[in-house]
């Protein structure tokens, strides 16, 4: 969709995602490895209680199902920023699902605009665990 057909206060619904305890396990291997992550024994000594997943892999699992529905498809120039937010821990086995609604919308120029894209991610539990805030560049129409 061109920046010319956006509209702040677009939302799509991000089919759910399934924290699979194999693979948060590996992603904390190759990514993450600390024992909060791969040490069953030492996080079981925490607050917690048990693993959590990484937060990077968290989002990067909810963000995946949204590329399935995002909002600018081929007309999507480029990605400049991203700020996530983790308010809850993520668990192997949760249930994230959640909503990206377009929250700002700048005209750059007459080729390309910046738009704001914000994601509120919630566990099975209706409980809110990320949120993020990505700009990204996108064509306008053609003239």
């Amino acid at each position: 969709m061109y920046f010319d057909d956006l509209t702040v206060g677009m939302t799509v619904e991000i089919s759910p995602a399934v924290i699979e305890k194999e693979k948060m396990m590996a992603f904390a291997r190759t990514y993450d490895n600390i024992p909060l992550h791969t040490d069953e024994e030492y996080a079981k000594t925490t607050p917690f209680g048990k693993l959590i997943a990484p937060g990077v892999m968290s989002f990067m699992s909810v963000w995946a199902n949204y590329l399935e529905v995002d909002f600018f498809g081929e007309e999507l120039l480029a990605g400049k920023s991203t700020k996530i937010e983790w308010l809850r821990p993520v668990f192997a086995e949760d249930i994230l699902s959640g909503k990206a609604t377009i929250t700002g919308l700048t005209k750059r120029n007459a080729r390309n605009g910046l738009v704001e894209v914000s994601i509120e991610a919630y566990n099975q539990n209706g409980e809110l665990v990320l949120t993020d805030v990505t700009e990204a560049i996108v064509k306008c129409k053609p003239l």
